[in-house]
């Protein structure tokens, strides 16, 4: 946001250009400002070297989106003595956090030593988005003790969805596996394709729910029942997979709501063989995932950014 007298401290602003005549006008560019919060993708699961590159990608569509962000990445399970300068192959969340203020800090101290700037920073030193489609009471607990434990002045996000653009991203997956129609309105026939979708995803009942939201979006793109179970409950995934079958579809994928850190390696397939589902992979890095942990990132300090928006599949 800006005013007469300049951007609001530590919040994304519109830079000034000359507008473009006419409704078809684009929209003016928007930056992140210098000393405005990092954020930082809060990333679960084991540190591997897929992970990385997964996070990484994800933080890197959020920077295409507000350049000059500050975009860290942050993993629960990584080094937890070590800081950012040191250069660790997969810092912890808790020290990616504490060298966020630390360097905050020292950036404030310098402005008020050459008398440019007096008190302390205002408003969150980081925003912290955690790298989850949906709710896990547990993983969202360990990440708020990181946060706790590195002494930031953070502010925590909800996690990525339910959100139509999830919907989108499942049914790319869908699509990319065989399982789907990519676009219904060019009639063209998928001898493999789904008659019924297991939406599976992990952190319990609410988790279920969570994903239900989301289910009923991505039936509605593909006009087919889709059901929400839990990965982490013993056989509810080939329960909820019966009881599709039970009311007409016989030929079942199995949709991970997941985008990948967070799921226990071989989980997945032994759902899938248990049901008798094909799969399809996570939702990984697609684009809508680094334009959402944005949308959280902006929401969470205030701004009214324009909608993350994806390429419409039919």
């Amino acid at each position: 946001m800006s005013s007469p007298t300049g951007p609001a401290s530590g919040l994304p602003v519109r830079m000034p250009r000359p507008r473009q005549p006419g409704r078809h006008r684009r929209p003016e560019p928007v930056a992140a400002p210098e000393g405005a919060p990092a954020l930082v993708l809060a990333v679960p699961g084991a540190p591997s070297i897929t992970t990385r590159g997964l996070a990484e990608e994800v933080v890197s569509i959020a920077r295409s989106e507000l350049p000059g962000l500050d975009a860290r990445i942050g993993y629960l399970d990584g080094t937890q003595d070590a800081t950012v300068t040191s250069f660790p192959e997969f810092p912890s969340l808790r020290s990616v956090l504490a060298q966020a203020s630390a360097e905050r800090a020292a950036r404030f101290e310098r402005a008020r030593a050459a008398g440019v700037g007096t008190g302390e920073p205002e408003g969150p030193v980081v925003v912290v988005v955690p790298l989850l489609a949906g709710p896990d009471s547990t993983l969202i607990e360990r990440i708020r003790q990181a946060v706790a434990d590195s002494g930031a002045a953070a502010r925590l996000t909800d996690v990525l969805g339910p959100h139509p653009l999830l919907a989108e991203a499942l049914h790319v997956r869908l699509s990319e596996a065989g399982l789907a129609r990519a676009d219904r309105a060019r009639l063209f026939t998928v001898a493999t394709a789904a008659d019924g979708i297991v939406l599976a995803t992990v952190g319990g009942e609410e988790a279920v729910q969570a994903a239900g939201i989301t289910g009923m979006l991505l039936a509605a793109r593909l006009a087919v029942p889709v059901m929400a179970a839990a990965l982490d409950e013993e056989g509810a995934v080939a329960a909820t997979a019966e009881q599709l079958r039970g009311s007409g579809s016989a030929q079942l994928a199995l949709a991970p709501y997941l985008i990948g850190p967070e799921l226990d390696p071989g989980l997945l397939d032994v759902a899938a063989k248990e049901a008798g589902c094909s799969v399809a992979e996570p939702l990984g890095a697609y684009p809508a995932i680094g334009k959402l942990a944005l949308s959280k990132y902006t929401l969470a300090l205030g701004i009214a950014p324009q909608q993350p928006s994806g390429t419409p599949v039919h």
